[in-house]
């Protein structure tokens, strides 16, 4: 099978991206397929281009208006003549925020007529986006939150949201520009430097209880997870530092909360047309009721990624589940009736 992997990007979660690639790329040519890694920032990479790039440290994010600019001229002037990607047979989207999972790639790939892993335009645009995505999973029956948009005063926060609140970019991942804010006091700054990520910022009440994640692979919840931050917040340090936090596959809790976990993700999934594979998160509140924080179309696939541990509970290895994922992708299109 040919592989483009589509990686890097222009966002502050370029590292990470070029983190979860690696990966990806050393499984699937271990099963013998042709890979060939594109940078949707400077296009297909050579052998030398590729080792550098492959070998960055999750470290501090990029400058995303360095590379945004680049970015926006090879999706609109080269990815669809690119001969890498529009001879795949599968193009494998390692890619987190922005462009490469907003809809973007998927808008142009659907276009040229590649099979691509993960979820539509449609889809992987409306769980980017947590406000609208919030509205959606909440008419499905999940419970989510209070929150409200930036920009808003402290005293709306106070009557309608209540303390301590979550500040965090409305489409951005990997918890960039998020903060966690416990009076009224620090509300201006929070939202300040979260606006520094997104043009859209969301203010959402924080729950003290404990945090869980859901992979989605296929029309399957895998085991439920739970995630055991160093301090009350998951946030990009303790995501992509080794040691930052503890991850438990699988979660130790009840059957029946893990049940209803899996349940409430899977309708989450399906609320915002969501295919292939995905990962919901939930956090439980005070009286440990479940609510949902967000979905993940992109979920990352390095090797203390969330999602794999989930399928490694389940049986499945990495090399496994990207196989897996591609040829949910290839499925996808042949059910979607298109050659």
């Amino acid at each position: 099978m040919r592989v483009a992997v589509l990686t890097g990007g222009a966002t502050g979660e370029r590292a990470v991206a070029f983190a979860s690639a690696a990966q990806v790329v050393a499984a699937l040519r271990e099963r013998a397929h042709t890979v060939t890694v594109v940078d949707t920032v400077t296009g297909p990479l050579d052998e030398s281009a590729e080792r550098t790039a492959l070998s960055l440290a999750v470290g501090p994010p990029a400058d995303p208006t360095v590379l945004d600019a680049r970015e926006r001229r090879f999706l609109s002037e080269e990815l669809a003549r690119t001969a890498a990607v529009r001879e795949a047979d599968v193009a494998f989207l390692c890619l987190h925020g922005g462009r490469g999972e907003g809809g973007t790639i998927q808008a142009i790939l659907d276009t040229i007529g590649v099979p691509y892993t993960g979820s539509g335009p449609l889809g992987s645009a409306l769980a980017m986006d947590k406000d609208l995505s919030k509205r959606l999973v909440s008419a499905a029956g999940v419970p989510v939150p209070p929150w409200c948009l930036a920009p808003v005063p402290a005293s709306v926060v106070t009557a309608t949201v209540g303390w301590p609140v979550i500040v965090k970019p409305s489409k951005q991942g990997s918890s960039l520009g998020m903060s966690l804010v416990d009076s009224e006091r620090d509300l201006d700054a929070a939202i300040r430097a979260a606006h520094q990520h997104d043009d859209e910022v969301l203010v959402e009440l924080f729950l003290p209880g404990r945090e869980f994640t859901v992979g989605i692979l296929g029309e399957a919840a895998l085991p439920v997870g739970e995630i055991v931050p160093p301090d009350r917040l998951f946030d990009y340090v303790a995501k992509y530092t080794p040691g930052g936090c503890r991850e438990i596959f699988p979660a130790l809790v009840p059957g029946e909360l893990a049940e209803r976990l899996q349940t409430l993700a899977l309708t989450a999934h399906r609320a915002l047309k969501l295919r292939g594979f995905s990962r919901i998160d939930f956090r439980l509140g005070a009286a440990d009721d479940i609510f949902f924080l967000e979905a993940n179309t992109l979920p990352g696939l390095t090797g203390t990624s969330l999602l794999p541990q989930a399928a490694g509970v389940a049986g499945i290895g990495f090399a496994d589940l990207c196989e897996r994922i591609c040829q949910l992708a290839r499925n996808a299109r042949a059910g979607a009736g298109i050659p």
